[in-house]
């Protein structure tokens, strides 16, 4: 059974092995409204936690998303470029963004688990 994992950026990480599917948070874009664009990183790109990962683009603004973890861009969510309020629709779901092979599992250790996010949530509403 694969993990759901948060970071304080309004990033999910759904681990399987040593992969993790990426995506934003439901908070997350309903904060940012409408998405209208995903700029995806290139399969196969090296990403470092806490770098910029990807951009999400909205009606109202346009955010970075971090890499959660460091690693290497295995696969990239191709149907956002022509869906992109996928993102609204299915988050969690349908509107993932990349996977990420990871290169040192121990930074999951500073990641959230659904209780510990949903309490982070509660501090910043």
């Amino acid at each position: 059974m694969a993990d759901t994992l948060f970071s304080k950026e309004h990033e999910y990480l759904i681990v399987e092995g040593d992969v993790v599917t990426v995506g934003i948070t439901d908070f997350a874009q309903s904060q940012l409204g409408d998405v209208v664009f995903v700029d995806l990183p290139s399969v196969g790109r090296k990403v470092a936690k806490g770098g910029d990962a990807a951009v999400v683009e909205s009606v109202k603004a346009a955010s970075d998303v971090y890499a959660p973890v460091s690693g290497e861009v295995v696969e990239v969510n191709e149907a956002l470029a022509d869906a992109p309020s996928t993102v609204n629709e299915d988050a969690l779901g349908k509107g993932w963004f990349m996977k990420i092979k990871m290169s040192d599992k121990g930074e999951l250790a500073d990641l959230m688990d659904q209780a510990a996010y949903d309490a982070y949530l509660k501090t910043i509403g």
